[in-house]
Formats: structure tokens, sequence, C-alpha cells
């Protein structure tokens, strides 16, 4: 079904990759060992080497930088990743291939954990296994000692590792996925970061504002977004709910997803129905119908309600092309609540840990 809405834009102005310390014939053969060359354009800029598609294949698979079908073309996940940061508006800055082919890794870690993930649906309350994890009012959630921090980290939000779901909010789960991937690279290609890192989960969990300012950089800005249907696979991003009643009630002022790669969103309540970029907009524009109150006032979601709505709208096109044309658009400022959708301009990406580039500045927890 081919009912999003289409950027009518001119194409964006690509950065795609550059390499401060590289030459064009080493970005040649990296590239190609990932089976990327044809429409690929190596330059020397500024002194660094820029590397992004060019825009015949750009026309053609990329469209208005639409990451969204990259995965028909696409032999395997980290070919996706690269195609998709080839396209990109932003540019993604690296000091050697070492450093760009572990943040590959890092992104493909994170996707492939995010299709693993899946949590209870309880957007208040928190658990997780107590083999693993103990709770500490000023620390939050912190791990045994002695205990691995990728084994806690698996067992916390992947069922298939403990035979059950734990309780969690879905912005708490995208800090376990990213934690993840970023653990799972750094115990093969940086053991010292690793050690740190297991060291600091042992005293104090970072979390929330504080984990975005320790693990992750965010690009773009609603001054200049990123292009709609731009995603790189182990990007974090937000929904926004642009119904302002429905947003009061707790965890539906928004969803925080990882994008998995595929044209495929995260679902972490539901991991065997991962949202389309379709699906995603439909629920949360259907959340004003869930929207109810209790006798005492307070605030809930009829999920029930939610469903059959979605599943009502899908079967009215005329419907549905109205509702996308409206959550298709780039969301309103904070506080704002007027003509916006439920785009976010930004994404979130993971800061580079490879030992010759490593970005992470963890707090000093006494």
């Amino acid at each position: 079904m081919q009912l999003l809405p289409q950027p009518n834009n001119e194409q964006p102005l690509v950065e795609g990759i550059r390499l401060a310390h590289c030459n064009t014939s080493d970005c040649s053969a990296f590239f190609k060992t990932y089976g990327v060359q044809e429409g690929l354009q190596i330059e020397i800029l500024n002194g660094q080497v820029q590397c992004q598609m060019d825009a015949a294949w750009m026309r053609s698979f990329t469209p208005n930088c639409s990451t969204l079908s990259l995965h028909l073309h696409a032999e395997n996940l980290k070919q996706e990743i690269l195609w998709s940061m080839l396209v990109s508006p932003h540019g993604f800055q690296f000091n050697h291939l070492d450093a760009l082919a572990s943040a590959v890794r890092v992104r493909e870690n994170i996707a492939i954990a995010a299709r693993k993930t899946a949590v209870a649906f309880k957007t208040e309350a928190a658990e997780r296994p107590t083999e693993f994890w103990r709770y500490e009012e000023h620390a939050g959630f912190i791990l045994q000692s002695g205990t691995s921090l990728i084994k806690a980290l698996i067992c916390a939000t992947q069922p298939d590792a403990t035979g059950r779901l734990f309780d969690f909010s879905c912005y708490r789960a995208s800090e376990y996925v990213i934690l993840l991937g970023l653990a799972q690279e750094a115990e093969e290609h940086n053991p010292a970061l690793l050690h740190r890192l297991q060291q600091l989960n042992e005293k104090h969990a970072v979390r929330s504002g504080q984990f975005h300012d320790v693990f992750l950089h965010e690009y773009g800005s609603l001054e200049t977004p990123l292009p709609p249907h731009f995603f790189v696979p182990g990007d974090r991003l937000w929904f926004r709910n642009p119904n302002e009643p429905s947003s009061d009630v707790t965890g539906y002022e928004g969803s925080w997803v990882i994008y998995m790669g595929e044209g495929l969103f995260s679902n972490f309540w539901k991991r065997d129905q991962p949202f389309t970029l379709l699906s995603k907009c439909l629920e949360i524009y259907h959340w004003r119908d869930g929207f109810k109150t209790h006798e005492n006032g307070e605030a809930w979601m009829d999920e029930v309600v939610v469903e059959a709505c979605v599943a009502n709208t899908l079967q009215q096109p005329d419907k549905l092309e109205a509702v996308l044309s409206q959550m298709m658009r780039m969301r309103d400022p904070k506080g704002v609540y007027a003509e916006g959708g439920c785009l976010d301009a930004t994404r979130e990406c993971p800061k580079q840990i490879h030992p010759t580039h490593d970005e992470l500045v963890l707090p000093q927890i006494p």
C-alpha cells in the first residue's frame, strides 16, 4: 500500500560521510567490501575525503533522501546502513575507516537488539530480573556485583533469554537497547571501555537527559529539519502526539522508537508487529479516540478502541489519506499544538567508541 505522502521539495543537499585521515583508494576499497560501488562518489574536499551517492543513484533509489525502501536493494543490514549514511543531508564525520566500521557495527547491534526486544506494557512501572539488577532510590536500577552488563541488558529486554517480560517504559527500553549495542561493540573492539561501563552501571544508572548527553548525538533541528522519510538503521527517534488532550496520558506524550531498517520501527510492546511509518502515524493519530478518564478524573488510554479505529481507517482510503496528510507534517515546537504532525525534525545516533576516536565521557560516580 503506497499512501505515504511523498515530499515534494527539491532533493536536499547531501553531505554523506567525511573522513579526516584517509585516502580515496582506501575508501573505495572499504566500501567495495560492503557491496557499495555503483553510484558512489568519492572526492577530496577541504582536506577530507567526502563520500556520498551521486544524484542519478539517489533519484533511482532514495528520492528526496527517503531511505525507507533501501532494504529492497540491500544485500544485508550493514549495506543498508552505509547507503543511508551516504545519502544523509547531515555529514557523518570520522577520523578513520576503522571508526566508521565500528559505527556501522554499533548501529547493526542496536537494530538487531531492537528487533528482539519486548517488554511489558506498563508505562509507569519498572521491573528488572533480580539476578542481574537491584534498585536503589538515588541510583536507579544498577547491576548486581559481578554480573555481566551485556547479559543483564539482554535478560532485561529479550524474553527469549528469560521466558518472561519485564515492565518498562519505551523510553527506558530504548536506552537499554542502545547501551547494549555499544557494549557489544566495546566487548570486541574496546574492552577497556566495556570495563568502565561495567563499573559505572554497578554504581549508578545513566538515564533520561544524562543518557542522551553521554551516549548520543542529536542531528537535525526544527530550523533545518531532516527529510521526513530519512532514517538510518540504529537511529533513535521520537514521534510526537499532536493531540493535546490525549498527550496528557502518561506514556502517550509521544513514542520513542528505534529505526531497525527494512522500513520498520521498533514496537517494544509487540515485537512481532513492528511499525511502518504509516502504521505508527495511524496509531498515534487514534490515541485521541482511545483517550478516556476515570470517575476521579484520571486520564487513561483504551488501547482496544485505538486498535479498532486503526483497523477502521485502514478500510477507508479517503480517511486514511486525510489522516496521513495531517500526521506526516513536521511536529510543532514544544508546548505548541497547532497544525503540526507527529514527525520529528531530528534523529539520535550513538557516539563513536572506537579506540581511535572514543567520544564517550562517562560520569564520575563516587
